[in-house]
């Protein structure tokens, strides 16, 4: 249902009832939030019977007068539906609700959102059914407590119908991707040359197998390149493998913007309710940016597998920062997700320039170059 169909049908007769779970304090006051310190794992709530979450709301701070850098990446966001162990999203909150760096930024998409002031107001609106029960918990990995505010609105049910599928969302980065080396070909090549007729060592946004569709992600670039020729972080190719299709797969691209419905290396930052351009980069496209497409009125159906990838420049050629969270529905069981990086991990690299080769992996491995 679009958002014009839902208007449409907001005088018809709905079934259900209407709940919430949120951070109210309990005694009557005004302490409206959770306290998390760190290394903390928070139970938000505990749903049982069967249901929907309809929207998810959600804001933290520092406990102190100092906010802490690249918050957004440091807390974990998980969710488990029907009494599973393992979760069905596991994902640093902040690129959860749609943009990576470890930062947030005012954006509205159709089923996402960070709302004023300055995007930490967070907001989903993806339905979430369950059958038996919803758990909802948050891990944090900050240097300093936290406080944590929420609402969690859903709807109740008496039974579940067969045909929901369950909601998932998994993170996955790579720092830097496996390009080549710049140094010993012209830019020419190294931007455009070669021919990729594999699809192997493409970025995956998602490997999973099911029964189910592909909703979108959003899709975060450092451009660790430094040069004073055309560094356009783009031309890679989407690729979409389903159902264990060779290659080239029915679903094949033709470029980075493209996919996110964007145009000639865009870095006008724009926003819609499918696809955006959040972070746009700076000059020659160097820095951080972030994008998204959400295939909310075109769902990427699978019957067994699906596999969402995307060349890092054409051919593969190019070793940048590349992190994305990726939306989908599906049957149960899921396809068990690797853990998490350590927080250190998760990081964003600090904005320096230039990069080089032994500097980026000090960095990364957290050691003094």
């Amino acid at each position: 249902m679009n958002g014009h169909q839902a208007i449409q049908s907001l005088s018809q007769i709905k079934s259900g009832r209407s709940r919430r779970i949120s951070s109210y304090d309990r005694s009557g006051g005004n302490k409206d939030f959770f306290s998390i310190h760190p290394r903390d794992k928070q139970v938000l709530g505990h749903i049982k019977g069967a249901g929907c979450v309809k929207h998810i709301w959600m804001t933290m701070a520092t406990d102190g007068p100092n906010q802490e850098e690249f918050l957004p990446r440091k807390i974990i966001l998980r969710m488990y539906w029907d009494e599973e162990k393992e979760p069905s999203v596991e994902v640093p909150i902040g690129d959860f609700f749609g943009m990576g760096h470890g930062i947030t930024r005012n954006y509205s998409s159709a089923c996402l959102m960070m709302s004023p002031e300055d995007g930490k107001a967070l907001n989903c609106f993806f339905p979430m059914p369950y059958a038996i029960d919803a758990r909802f918990e948050i891990e944090s990995e900050a240097d300093q407590p936290i406080k944590f505010y929420f609402y969690i609105n859903y709807e109740e049910y008496d039974a579940l119908p067969d045909d929901q599928l369950r909601f998932h969302a998994r993170w996955n980065r790579e720092c830097p991707t496996d390009g080549i080396s710049d140094y010993e070909v012209d830019n020419a090549f190294y931007e455009f040359g070669g021919k990729n007729t594999t699809g192997d060592g493409n970025y995956v946004i998602l490997n999973t197998e099911g029964k189910g569709h592909y909703v979108g992600c959003n899709f975060n670039v450092h451009n660790l390149r430094h040069t004073d020729e055309w560094n356009w972080y783009g031309e890679g190719d989407d690729m979409i493998f389903i159902d264990g299709e060779s290659w080239p797969p029915n679903m094949h691209g033709t470029g980075t913007e493209d996919y996110f419905n964007t145009a000639w290396c865009p870095q006008q930052e724009y926003h819609s309710p499918y696809h955006g351009l959040i972070l746009g980069g700076g000059p020659n496209w160097s820095g951080r940016i972030s994008t998204y497409r959400y295939h909310i009125l075109d769902p990427i159906i699978f019957n067994k597998s699906i596999k969402i990838t995307i060349e890092h420049g054409h051919n593969n050629h190019r070793s940048d920062d590349i992190s994305s969270t990726a939306y989908w529905y599906q049957t149960e069981p899921h396809l068990s997700a690797p853990a998490l990086p350590s927080v250190k991990a998760r990081l964003p690299l600090p904005d320096i320039r230039p990069f080089d080769e032994e500097m980026l992996q000090a960095i990364f491995s957290h050691k003094n170059p």
